[in-house]
């Protein structure tokens, strides 16, 4: 995935300064509802893509169209990138993490590929909410377990943030009790449950049709402050893509 700009000229890398406000996401400036619509006319083809039985003809023309689409846009793409998220620091007050992550494969509003799933949070406890439809399914009818792991390691990230201990993934536990339908609503929970020196222990489980489908447990590395601010530097700079 590319993060693109057309009001931006390339070879601009600059980004806003730790701690700005989320609604400045570089990538964004100046064109975020049309970027949005954009985004929401090809999460519309992707669904499209998994479900259409189109007519060779049809199917052709549509895919012609689309690549003329996507050589004008690809016109507009900055080298080198700007940086996909916004590094944040717990401590400046942010808690919008979809705003800092516009183009997230879970929660990324301005990223077709996904839903985006909806995060709040009611701490200590992270929330993620949203329906899974055709374009994420694994076994028939159900959810793809990959889905499923990437969405709970997006709500521990979160509950990790709102905990004030922010840092990567070091290990990912699935357990998959039942399996969880497509077009159901879901909620995904999570929080830290213990912490360890620079090691951080974050459980959560997955409910649908008030069933627990999933239960999940993730180890993370801590990360200080200064960590973060030299993460967000390299980001704002174009060295940390």
């Amino acid at each position: 995935m590319t993060d693109t700009s057309a009001d931006t000229p390339a070879g601009d890398p600059a980004g806003p300064p730790p701690g700005a406000p989320a609604a400045e996401h570089p990538a964004l400036a100046g064109r975020a509802l049309e970027a949005g619509a954009l985004t929401d006319a090809v999460r519309r083809l992707i669904g499209l893509c998994v479900t259409t039985t189109a007519p060779a003809v049809a199917t052709m023309a549509a895919a012609r169209a689309l690549d003329v689409i996507a050589d004008a846009l690809e016109r507009h793409v900055p080298d080198p990138l700007f940086p996909k998220t916004l590094m944040t620091d717990p401590g400046d007050g942010e808690t919008d993490l979809a705003a800092r992550m516009p183009f997230d494969f879970v929660i990324g509003r301005h990223n077709p590929l996904a839903l985006p799933l909806d995060l709040t949070f009611e701490p200590p406890v992270a929330l993620l909410r949203g329906a899974f439809t055709r374009p994420y399914e694994g076994p028939p009818d159900c959810v793809h377990g990959a889905v499923l792991a990437a969405s709970f390691d997006i709500v521990f990230a979160a509950a990790n943030f709102i905990a004030g201990l922010p840092g990567p993934t070091a290990k990912l536990e699935i357990t998959y009790r039942r399996p969880t339908a497509l077009y159901e609503p879901c909620l995904f929970e999570g929080r830290v449950e213990a912490r360890e020196g620079r090691r951080v222990r974050t459980v959560g489980r997955l409910i649908q049709r008030d069933r627990v489908t999933v239960e999940a447990a993730g180890d993370f590395v801590l990360l200080d402050r200064a960590d973060i601010a030299r993460m967000a530097e390299r980001a704002r700079t174009g060295h940390g893509g």
